[in-house]
């Protein structure tokens, strides 16, 4: 009897121990398995739950510290930057809309949060000391009042060397401190604003533009560098985001956002199909239709325009590129910097498409995607001093041609 009941207290303990090393293989199983999916598992869960914004103290407090630090001069000596008035926590594959604008023209921010989902980053150009102070004085306010700003946006701030930004006296900015909402103050903006071409500035300063658009996409992977009164098509970004995730094929590519204009009157066309309905009435046509056609006709409007309707964003058709194209793409990897020394009007996007070019970079249509230019580029809407400013450009262009003919000696392509 003693002995019926030994041999069950030791089958008992056998099975419990039986029973504690399923448990605990099944433990470093689920233990191997989070550790090999949970970046999945992390991602799937910031995109329904993303990580909540930084206070408005913290964010106040970045920009005091980047004021602060008095900015540092850019290589050719003109230009004090300041970078992260504004910053972004950012997924190192995500796509960052990058752009560029003077004062006045930040009112357009507001659509462009509108439209794209993702991360933005804006480098803004200040001339004169007085608009310095109004750029820090809106940094300050817009990232008090709009979550959209401090959750999605990082503002870098370039002026003339001989200035330098200052931290906004608590006691000023005057009517902004008054502000208590974000549409209270792009409303504001808009009222003293005077928004018009970014380097028709009025004063004797270059508007840096390559140096401001470098600067918006500095630390980004992917990037689709625009203007800043264009406006993407609705679910731009999420578009993007899912083919870039789901294939790595894309390094070495430049994927072709097809650019288009609308009279100024119009309501921006959301989809593909508003924008086609538009083109056909002659309410939209090709970017820079009216100012340089051969800029922008590689593109292949009319075969664009054929394509048949598809719900997924992908890339369409290939076009080799050719002189003077200068695209809107989006591009991951070692993308060439834009050439810092075209400021102001001519070449300075094109002289960008070249080297991509001659760097081994491919160029693809997308067949959905589209931006859109708040109004009609006319020849007669351009400052005075175009011409000259162009001539200049032009003859750096040639000189820029021949220097990617010794920084690319093994390339058998050329401009």
């Amino acid at each position: 009897m003693q002995m019926s009941y030994a041999i069950r207290c030791a089958f008992y303990q056998l099975l419990l121990a039986a029973l504690m090393l399923v448990a605990m293989l099944q433990l470093l199983y689920l233990s191997l398995l989070s550790g090999l999916h949970g970046q999945e598992e992390q991602d799937q869960y910031f995109e329904f739950f993303p990580p909540s914004p930084r206070s408005v103290d913290q964010v106040k407090a970045q920009l005091r510290t980047a004021l602060a630090s008095g900015g540092v001069l850019d290589v050719s000596g003109d230009y004090r930057v300041y970078r992260g008035l504004l910053k972004t926590t950012m997924d190192p594959n995500d796509v960052i809309l990058a752009t560029h604008a003077s004062v006045d023209n930040l009112l357009h921010l507001s659509g462009l949060l509108e439209r794209w989902e993702g991360p933005l980053s804006v480098s803004v150009f200040a001339a004169t000391k007085e608009e310095a102070q109004l750029a820090t004085v809106l940094a300050y306010a817009l990232s008090s009042h709009c979550p959209d700003m401090r959750a999605r946006v990082a503002m870098h701030l370039v002026c003339p060397s001989r200035y330098e930004a200052a931290v906004p006296d608590p006691r000023e900015p005057g009517e902004f401190a008054l502000l208590r909402s974000c549409q209270e103050v792009f409303d504001k903006l808009a009222r003293v604003a005077q928004p018009g071409i970014n380097y028709a500035l009025g004063t004797n300063v270059s508007y840096p533009n390559n140096l401001l658009r470098n600067l918006a996409r500095e630390g980004a992977n992917y990037a689709l560098v625009i203007d800043v009164d264009m406006v993407p098509s609705e679910g731009l970004w999420r578009g993007l985001r899912e083919m870039l995730d789901q294939s790595n094929q894309w390094g070495g590519t430049a994927l072709v956002v097809p650019a288009f204009e609308i009279r100024r009157a119009r309501r921006m066309p959301m989809s593909k199909t508003e924008l086609l309905q538009l083109y056909q009435v002659g309410e939209v046509r090709p970017f820079y239709y009216g100012l340089c056609t051969p800029c922008q006709a590689p593109t292949n409007y009319s075969r664009w325009v054929n394509l048949p309707e598809e719900s997924l964003l992908r890339p369409a058709y290939v076009v080799p590129w050719q002189d003077p194209w200068e695209p809107f793409y989006v591009a991951g990897g070692k993308v060439p910097t834009f050439d810092e020394r075209f400021r102001q009007y001519g070449f300075n996007r094109i002289s960008q498409a070249c080297e991509l070019h001659v760097a081994g970079f491919d160029f693809e249509v997308l067949n959905e995607g589209f931006l859109v230019h708040k109004g009609f580029k006319e020849a007669l809407k351009f400052h005075p001093q175009k011409e000259v400013e162009n001539q200049h450009n032009k003859i750096l262009y040639r000189q820029f041609k021949q220097e990617l003919k010794a920084k690319y000696p093994n390339s058998p392509r050329r401009c």
